[in-house]
């Protein structure tokens, strides 16, 4: 992940102490994304995580958000950002090889995911 240098002093403390900054989970989708030609491509989701699971695939086309077009990966990640925190339900408009669907993920917290899973 890249942070820029300006926006690292608010929460720096945070990090060193706690391993992230201290403020609510925002909703993670568990998905690989990628910006092309105002378009966002889906370039891979995390194994078992939301989006995975709400059957998204390598190949579609993020075409909006909560019914508002996206045209940037920043105001894509915003846009689910801003509908609340994680658990909160995702609702995407999806283009996958010219078939135009919607889909509900339920978000997760990333942190939750990136646990270990203890075997013993």
């Amino acid at each position: 992940m890249i942070v820029p240098i300006d926006l690292l002093p608010p929460i720096l403390d945070d990090i060193c102490r706690l391993g992230s900054a201290n403020r609510p989970p925002r909703p993670w989708l568990g998905l690989y994304a990628a910006e092309t030609q105002d378009t966002i491509v889906i370039i891979g989701c995390a194994g078992r995580g939301p989006a995975e699971r709400a059957g998204l695939r390598e190949g579609d086309i993020v075409l909006a958000v909560a019914g508002q077009p996206v045209e940037s990966l920043a105001g894509f990640f915003r846009a689910i950002w801003a509908l609340g925190l994680a658990g909160v339900d995702v609702p995407l408009r999806l283009d996958r090889e010219g078939d135009v669907f919607d889909v509900q993920v339920r978000s997760g917290d990333r942190q939750n995911f990136l646990r270990p899973v203890r075997t013993h």
